[in-house]
């Protein structure tokens, strides 16, 4: 009798993430179970993830979990877990926008939506924050497409498009775009904007931390004294923002803004919250571009006024310029224009499909 339990699933790279994709059949009903599943497969905790497929770092330590959707607004539900490299812990508080470029394609793979010929538009439910995504995919022929002519910055070569639209996402973890209330404040002697649209965020001028705003995440990473200053200031902006203590918790995410000297709208480095990330997270992009259209705030008083008409911002990171398009719509009298959507384009890649394994000690599988 085996002592392994076999687990289908698929290996994919989704913007500048890359992870296992599970249906949620396939695994454990209880999220207790299931997090003891995915910390198995994945093999954490290890700094280096040696007894499993993970990669060793946040980025490549992700899953993505899919199910068809029940939900009226949604095609497919999508759970997303962030599994901590170097202890035994699973967050799905968050989301991942770029794991989320894999969801689609995975979806139509799997056979829980129909493709269309030319492209495949779908609703994506992020089951962590409650968002909608809407979701466009190159289907030629009714065939999903990875090869393509589109590059992003942190991924080499080119892929296919995949079009992400994140639909009134404010308040997706805290319920409400600025959960004080307020769009500037100060901890500790240090000016923050706390702002949750996509992803719960700090956002503060890099220089009120000691940096430049261009070093290189290698650089930034070495830096033991930032990390320890910067997150005193995030917990007690997870406090204020009503996560109660995040000590060990990937959110509220900070970012890192200064002036772009590159032609961007505005230059970010995303902490992840313990290491750089080496480009950007979609949904963080998207939330320093929401702080763009908000009066008084760290981001719209960096780059000298607050955005007022639809546009794309060009987010500078560690490897090149991310566009987001924001839609704004009017607000009323004199209210500012509220961010009723943003867009981005990602690209996926399937890399490989098969069965991952773990002790039957730790899941003994479905038929058991």
């Amino acid at each position: 009798m085996t002592t392994l339990t076999r687990i289908p699933c698929v290996l994919m790279r989704g913007g500048t993430s890359k992870g296992p994709f599970f249906l949620a059949s396939d695994l454990p009903a209880d999220a207790e179970t299931r997090d003891k599943v995915l910390l198995s497969v994945m093999g954490s905790p290890h700094v280096l993830q040696v007894d499993g497929i993970g990669g060793a770092y946040p980025q490549s330590s992700k899953v993505a979990i899919i199910s068809k959707s029940s939900d009226p607004r949604a095609d497919i539900d999508y759970l997303f877990a962030q599994v901590s490299v170097d202890r035994a812990f699973v967050d799905t508080k968050p989301n991942c926008g770029n794991m989320l470029a894999g969801v689609g394609p995975y979806a139509i793979e799997q056979g829980l939506f129909r493709a269309a010929v030319g492209e495949t538009t779908l609703r994506v439910l992020n089951i962590n924050t409650d968002v909608i995504v809407e979701q466009t995919v190159q289907t030629p022929g009714g065939v999903v497409a990875y090869e393509g002519d589109v590059a992003i910055p942190g991924v080499p070569g080119t892929a296919a498009p995949i079009k992400l639209g994140f639909m009134d996402a404010d308040g997706s973890v805290t319920g409400a775009l600025l959960p004080t209330g307020k769009a500037v404040e100060e901890i500790d002697g240090v000016a923050v904007t706390l702002i949750d649209y996509a992803m719960p965020m700090m956002l503060l001028a890099a220089a009120d931390v000691g940096l430049e705003g261009g070093e290189a995440p290698e650089a930034i990473d070495a830096n033991t004294a930032l990390f320890a200053r910067v997150e005193a200031l995030r917990l007690e902006a997870g406090r204020r923002m009503g996560l109660g203590d995040v000590s060990g918790l990937v959110v509220p995410k900070v970012g890192l803004l200064s002036r772009s000297p590159a032609g961007g709208t505005i230059r970010s480095r995303y902490l992840v919250p313990t290491s750089c990330h080496k480009s950007h997270a979609t949904t963080g992009a998207c939330c320093v571009a929401a702080a763009l259209a908000m009066p008084g705030s760290i981001a719209a008083e960096m780059v000298g006024g607050v955005l007022r008409d639809s546009t794309v911002v060009l987010l500078e990171h560690p490897e090149g310029l991310m566009e987001i398009a924001i839609d704004l719509v009017a607000g009323g009298g004199n209210e500012p224009p509220r961010l009723k959507r943003a867009a981005t384009v990602r690209t996926a890649r399937r890399l490989f499909e098969g069965n991952v394994l773990c002790p039957a000690s730790v899941w003994a599988g479905k038929s058991a």
